[in-house]
């Protein structure tokens, strides 16, 4: 999902420094960063699978507990600008070590959480994580990978998080189901500690890694497409949470399955995602736009189709499948304009494409709930996010083709 956002930024990294290293620490540094990434996406997204465990046993309503997955959101898009600004001239293996600890005590506070507050509050700085994570993680990667091959260092981190949509997140919701919401958190926490500890042990340390001026990064929040494409980003893929965040509602209330096969479901999300998301980067690398028209376009099928047929479960699940199969066509795409109107700040764009996406995340959670609220039904939380995918695509036709990008950025 986020290899083509970081390419400038890895390709960057690569033009600074050369470093020597062996095949089997490189290995081993990737696999720490992976590790990192992975723990952060199976907490995320694992949260979304257990929102009916924790409103039950908090004496919650579903849309009131969507609030814990909206507090994530929002801060991952505090967060992410705001630690990288105030982090760039930290080493960054000091800066992941640093997250890493701060990603442990976020996990441990969600899962003593006695009410829904402080469970908001705890997955607020658990959200502030991320962001500062991929973007250093990004630099550390093509430090370690050598000239030329930045973009498949980071694809390799980021494999972590598909891995998480995949396998992550449906086996902490089934170990939430099983054991209680609660112990989603302590796995998570404890994985984050493993990462933490692989960092130490397995990233260089080196003054190599130290960070920079963000001066120049700084400059580009002052070019307005930057923030035309932002809001592109954060209307039109806020379907996908619209579905996501309310999956186990659609298999119990809807499809009326049993909850074993929340997980499934999950997962078959999950392998959507990475489908979409392999072929939307071929697409996002050869063609300019098509890989977002066609993403958000198909979308909207598939959220019609769960609206009107997602009460009978064959039909769910492949229509689970396509959200996130085509929504991730759309994601590369997105990332690849953000860094070429903005090519001389790849960092900070890296975290605002972040800040971005979980914008999405709480629009589109909230705009279930109004739905959910207002007595229109369980799966009425797909209109929600039609309405907002529409309004996305419509400003995209209205803005991104008529203004050409200052630089394109070179693709390592």
């Amino acid at each position: 999902m986020l290899t083509h956002a970081y390419r400038p930024q890895c390709a960057a990294e690569e033009r600074r420094h050369t470093p020597e290293c062996d095949t089997r620490s490189t290995k081993l540094t990737l696999f720490a960063l992976a590790l990192g990434t992975f723990a952060i996406g199976t907490g995320e997204f694992g949260s979304n699978g257990i929102i009916q465990l924790f409103s039950s046993d908090l004496g919650v309503t579903i849309p009131q507990a969507t609030y814990a997955v909206t507090a994530y959101a929002v801060g991952v898009m505090i967060g992410s600008p705001t630690i990288t600004i105030l982090a760039a001239r930290q080493n960054r293996k000091q800066l992941l070590l640093g997250l890493a600890l701060l990603f442990l005590v976020g996990n441990l506070l969600s899962a003593i959480a006695q009410n829904l507050g402080m469970l908001i509050a705890a997955r607020f700085i658990t959200g502030t994580v991320q962001g500062a994570y991929f973007g250093a993680g990004a630099v550390v990667a093509a430090y370690v990978y050598g000239p030329g091959k930045g973009g498949k260092a980071f694809a390799t981190v980021m494999g972590g998080l598909t891995v998480a949509t995949i396998i992550g997140s449906p086996l902490g919701t089934f170990l939430g189901q099983h054991v209680g919401w609660q112990a989603l958190y302590v796995v998570v926490a404890a994985i984050g500690l493993c990462a933490g500890a692989a960092v130490l042990a397995w990233v260089p340390t080196t003054r190599d890694l130290d960070g920079g001026s963000v001066s120049q990064e700084l400059g580009a929040l002052r070019r307005p497409m930057v923030w035309v494409v932002m809001t592109v980003a954060a209307l039109g893929i806020a379907s996908i949470f619209a579905v996501y965040t309310f999956i186990g509602p659609f298999v119990t209330d809807a499809a009326l399955a049993g909850e074993s096969l929340i997980p499934i479901a999950l997962a078959v999300f999950g392998v959507g995602m990475a489908v979409g998301n392999q072929i939307g980067g071929r697409l996002a690398d050869r063609y300019e736009y098509r890989g977002l028209v066609i993403g958000y376009g198909g979308v909207l099928l598939f959220l019609i189709t769960i609206g009107a047929a997602g009460g009978t479960t064959w039909v769910l699940l492949l229509a689970l499948f396509g959200v996130g199969a085509t929504m991730m066509l759309a994601i590369p795409t997105i990332q690849v304009l953000l860094t070429r109107y903005a090519p001389e700040a790849p960092t900070l764009m890296g975290a605002l494409n972040l800040a971005s996406l979980n914008l999405a995340n709480a629009l589109g959670a909230i705009g279930g709930s109004i739905t959910l609220s207002a007595g229109l039904g369980t799966l009425s939380t797909v209109w929600a996010g039609l309405v907002l995918t529409v309004t996305g695509l419509l400003l995209f036709a209205a803005t991104v083709p008529r203004v050409a990008p200052p630089v394109r950025a070179a693709v390592a």
